[in-house]
């Protein structure tokens, strides 16, 4: 109750400030980039002649193929279309009130489709209001504020895609309320904070009325001042920082009787668990330079759930933790060489049910228009390590194309 209370104190306090600062639709675009999105170009624009509304369009894609290796196993191919998606974003009657629509299409984007389930088309659907330069107030879904690789879009990576870590501990998109206060300055020490209520369901959910809530907190500082280009929600150093810039980063999040074993992601869990993030970045570019390193977590009390029909059926939520080190080097002819290591140890409660993980990965990056338009090869390999003492080496070599607006 008190945080739905702060948020409408909040609230109110961004429109009394904005009784006399003006917004234009130059500063809609700016703070469009600025949400949970990368885009190095606007997309294809429309504007109203009377000003009353404006449209940006904007689609990627990336189609990739690659080897794999894993121990056991067959060796095997992999062709898809990793990720298609189709954007819309703009303002309605006045740039203070702004919205944002992404939708997806590809088979690993959309999800398997079973008996009573929706099918994972949107992906964002939000409105946002914007009283002025600093504050926005966002209703509907979209990403949460959690760790930094899940905020930077998926077309805004170095390698083909996120790590391990991600995978298993972010929080993804959910549906509720969010309330920013960016306060963001060129070359002086700058900070941003968030917040979010949301149901902690993620995105579609519609099974069944929900009897939780998902509490998101996060605080973002720029002790160099603030990155060239938003240069904080890409990654590699494509501005070639004339100075060094630096963030630090933190987020906590607790979603109360989720039905899935990674909150807002994975399989419904046989019972409701509460479940608690901690989220931890760090991320330094100058002249070409970039190096991120990243914590991530979850606890939850007793994480085996156990199916009331059935005690022989379990399942669990995901608990323990992972460190992430990335650091590349972008060269001026637009060539960038990156290297990643990350490892991930699951909580004793469930390491009999997974294994631990060491991943090394290096890869090679051409930018030919930014991250609208890249060549990327990588090759990563995976070291299992099982609580019976054995473990298990997979590999693979991947090549990938992103093309978009």
């Amino acid at each position: 109750m008190r945080l739905q209370l702060t948020f409408v104190l909040l609230f109110f306090a961004a429109v009394l400030q904005a009784q006399d600062i003006k917004i234009t639709t130059k500063d809609n675009d700016l703070k469009l980039a600025a949400l949970p999105y990368y885009s190095y170009g606007k997309g294809l624009g429309i504007t109203s002649a009377d000003s009353l509304f404006q449209l940006n369009i904007r689609f990627r894609m990336q189609n990739r193929i690659g080897f794999i290796k894993n121990e056991g196993e067959d060796d095997a191919y992999d062709g898809q279309i990793r990720r298609l998606r189709l954007r819309f974003d703009g303002y309605v009657g006045n740039p203070h009130f702004l919205y944002v629509l992404q939708l997806s299409f590809a088979p690993g984007d959309v999800g398997e489709i079973h008996d009573g389930e929706n099918i994972n088309i949107i992906r964002d659907a939000a409105v946002i209001y914007r009283p002025n330069r600093n504050w926005s107030f966002t209703f509907g879904q979209t990403k949460l504020p959690g760790n930094r690789q899940r905020v930077n879009s998926s077309g805004a990576l170095q390698l083909t895609d996120r790590s391990i870590n991600n995978a298993k501990f972010n929080i993804d998109r959910d549906f509720g309320i969010q309330a920013y206060f960016l306060n963001e300055k060129k070359d002086q020490f700058s900070y941003n904070l968030k917040a979010a209520v949301t149901t902690g369901e993620g995105r579609n959910w519609t099974k069944s009325p929900d009897n939780g809530v998902a509490l998101t907190g996060k605080i973002e500082l720029f002790p160099l001042g603030a990155f060239t280009k938003d240069g904080s929600n890409f990654e590699g150093d494509l501005a070639r920082e004339k100075t060094p810039k630096l963030l630090f980063s933190g987020a906590y999040h607790q979603n109360n009787n989720a039905r899935r074993t990674q909150g807002q992601l994975g399989d419904d869990l046989y019972q409701q668990k509460t479940m608690r993030s901690f989220f931890a970045d760090a991320m330094l570019k100058y002249n070409g330079w970039a190096a991120m390193a990243s914590y991530m977590s979850r606890a939850s009390h007793n994480p085996i759930a156990v199916d009331p029909l059935d005690p022989t059926l379990t399942n669990y939520v995901y608990v323990g933790h992972g460190m992430d080190y990335q650091l590349s080097y972008t060269f001026p002819t637009n060539y960038e060489i990156i290297g990643r290591f990350s490892t991930q140890k699951a909580n004793k409660d469930i390491q009999a049910l997974t294994p631990n993980t060491n991943e090394y990965t290096l890869g090679l990056t051409k930018y030919l228009w930014e991250h609208a338009f890249k060549l990327q090869t990588e090759f990563t390999y995976d070291r299992l390590s099982f609580n019976d003492g054995s473990t298990k080496n997979n590999w693979y070599v991947r090549f990938q194309i992103e093309i978009g607006i």
